[in-house]
C-alpha cells in the first residue's frame, strides 16, 4: 500500500519523474480492485499552497484565518498552520485540533453565536481571547466566565438578510446598545465581523453597506473608549480566483475610505472552502444500476413520449462524503474512469444514488454519462469540502481512507514558504511514489 488513512501520521506521497494526480488514483483503484473496492480521496496538499500563493497575491492586505467547519482533517491544519494562516473555530474539538497542531491562541478566533459555558471556559482556560458576540445574553455569559476576552461584534449584512431567513449577527441600531453593555460589564470590544455570502449578486453593493455599518460601529466603540483594531469581513469566498479578484475589486475603494493602512486597523478574512475545495478528489465505485422508462405527455396532443433513464447506485451516498447535498448544495457530475469520451458515443439521462435506497440519498439528479457497468469508478473532483474524516462513523464503509500527495514542484514551493518536515509538519513523512 503506497500510503495511509486519515490517521494522526501521515505519509505524503512525492510525485516525480511527470507522475500525475490521476496516476496515484489509478494506483489506488487497481489496489481496490483487488479488495473490496472501498471509496477512497485523494488530498493534493499542493493545492493548499497554490490557493494560498494566490489569496496572497490577490489579497495581500487580508490575513487568512481559515474556517475549521469547512475540513478538519488535521493534515490540512497542518498544512494552513504551517503556512502561518490564523484559525476561525466554532467548538471546542476544532479548539483543541488547532492547538494541538501549535497554532498561538491570538490566532484563533471563538465563532459559534451561542456557546457553551463549558466551551467558553475552555477558551479562557487556553488564552483565546478573541470571541464573536452578537447578543446581550452572550455577552452577559463572557463577561462572567471570560472576563479577559476580547470581542467582535457580529453585524448583520443587507445581503445576508435577503438570503436567508435566520436572524444572523446584530443590527447597526443594536450594536450601540451591545457596546454601553460591554462597557457596563467591564468586556472589551476590539472590532467588527461580517458575513456576505458567495452567492450574493451585487458585491459591490453589499460590501459598501456592511463596511460602511462597519465603520459606524468602530466609531461608536471609540467614543465609548474601546480600542478598535480588528475588522473581519467574514467568508464568501468559493475557491475561484475569478471571484475573488471580484471581491477584492469591490473591497479595495472601500478599505481605503473607511480603514485606511494608516489607521492601524487589522483586516482579517475567513476563507474556508476556498482553500480545500479543490485540493480532494473522492473516487466512487459504481454498485448496482437500474433502467427506468419515464414517460411524458407531449405539446402535441395525443401523443406520448418515453424517455430511458440510468439510475446507478454508489458505494457513498449523502450520509457520507456527500452530505452536502443534504443543505442544499449541488453535487457536479463526476467524470468516468480512465474513460475519454469519444464525439459519437452515445450518452444517456443519468442519475446517480448513494447505497442507503432512501429517497433522500440522490447524489446528482440528472446528468449525462456514457453507459456504465457495475464495478466502474467514478470520479468526483473538488470534495474538499465535504468533511472526510468526520463522517467515516455513517458511511457505508468503516472508515474512507485519504491519501495525501504533493508533487516535487510544488514540494519546493512549500519549504521556500517556510514548510518544513523538521518543524512546522512533524506528523508527516515523505514516500516516493512509483507509479
Amino acid at each position: 500500500m503506497k500510503g495511509l488513512a486519515d490517521t494522526p501520521s501521515y505519509i505524503i506521497e512525492l510525485l516525480e519523474g511527470g507522475v500525475t494526480l490521476e496516476d496515484v488514483i489509478d494506483g489506488h483503484i487497481c489496489e481496490q480492485a483487488l479488495v473490496e473496492k472501498s471509496a477512497f480521496a485523494v488530498g493534493d496538499l499542493g493545492a493548499l499552497m497554490r490557493q494560498h500563493v494566490c489569496w496572497q497575491s490577490v489579497m495581500p492586505q487580508l490575513q487568512p484565518y481559515y474556517q475549521v467547519k469547512c475540513n478538519s482533517s488535521p493534515a490540512v491544519i497542518e498544512v494552513l498552520a504551517s503556512l502561518g494562516l490564523g484559525f476561525v473555530c466554532a467548538n471546542k474539538a476544532e479548539v483543541s485540533l488547532v492547538l494541538e497542531h501549535g497554532v498561538p491562541p491570538e490566532n484563533i478566533i471563538l465563532s459559534s453565536v451561542f456557546k457553551q459555558l463549558a466551551l467558553i471556559k475552555h477558551a479562557a482556560k487556553n488564552n483565546i481571547q478573541h470571541l464573536v458576540c452578537e447578543n446581550e445574553a452572550e455577552l452577559s455569559k463572557i463577561s462572567r466566565l471570560h472576563p479577559n476576552a476580547k470581542l467582535l461584534l457580529q453585524l448583520t449584512t443587507e445581503a445576508h438578510a435577503a438570503e436567508t431567513s435566520m436572524v444572523f449577527g446584530s443590527s447597526l441600531k443594536s450594536c450601540r446598545h451591545l457596546l454601553e453593555a460591554a462597557v457596563e460589564l467591564g468586556v472589551q470590544v476590539v472590532g467588527v465581523t461580517f458575513h456576505i455570502t458567495s452567492s450574493c449578486q451585487n458585491l459591490q453593493e453589499a460590501y459598501t453597506h456592511a463596511l460602511s455599518d462597519a465603520r459606524c460601529v468602530f466609531d461608536m466603540g471609540l467614543d465609548l473608549g474601546f480600542n478598535m483594531n480588528i475588522l473581519d469581513i467574514g467568508g464568501g469566498f468559493t475557491g475561484s480566483e475569478f471571484q475573488l479578484k471580484q471581491v477584492e475589486s469591490a473591497i479595495r475603494p472601500l478599505l481605503d475610505v473607511y480603514f485606511p493602512q494608516l489607521s492601524g486597523v487589522q483586516v482579517l478574512a475567513q476563507p474556508g472552502s476556498f482553500y480545500v475545495a479543490s485540493a480532494f478528489s473522492l473516487a466512487v465505485n459504481v454498485i448496482g444500476k437500474k433502467v427506468v422508462t419515464r414517460c411524458w405527455d407531449s405539446l402535441t396532443q395525443g401523443e406520448n413520449n418515453e424517455d430511458t433513464e440510468l439510475l446507478y447506485y454508489m458505494n457513498e451516498g449523502v450520509y457520507g462524503p456527500f452530505s452536502r447535498k443534504l443543505l442544499g448544495n449541488s453535487i457536479a457530475a463526476p467524470s468516468v474512469h480512465k474513460h475519454v469520451l469519444c464525439a459519437e458515443e452515445a450518452v444517456y439521462p443519468s442519475s446517480l444514488w448513494g447505497p442507503s435506497l432512501d429517497q433522500l440519498d440522490q447524489v446528482v439528479e440528472r446528468c449525462l454519462l456514457p453507459e456504465l457497468s457495475v464495478g466502474d469508478w467514478l470520479l468526483f473532483s473538488s470534495m474538499g469540502v465535504c468533511g472526510l474524516e468526520e463522517l467515516s462513523c455513517i458511511s457505508s464503509s468503516a472508515q474512507l481512507p485519504v491519501y495525501y500527495t504533493v508533487s516535487t514542484s510544488d514540494w519546493y514551493e512549500m519549504q521556500e514558504a517556510g514548510v518544513a518536515l523538521d518543524s512546522a509538519m512533524k506528523n508527516f513523512s515523505m514516500l516516493q511514489y512509483s507509479a
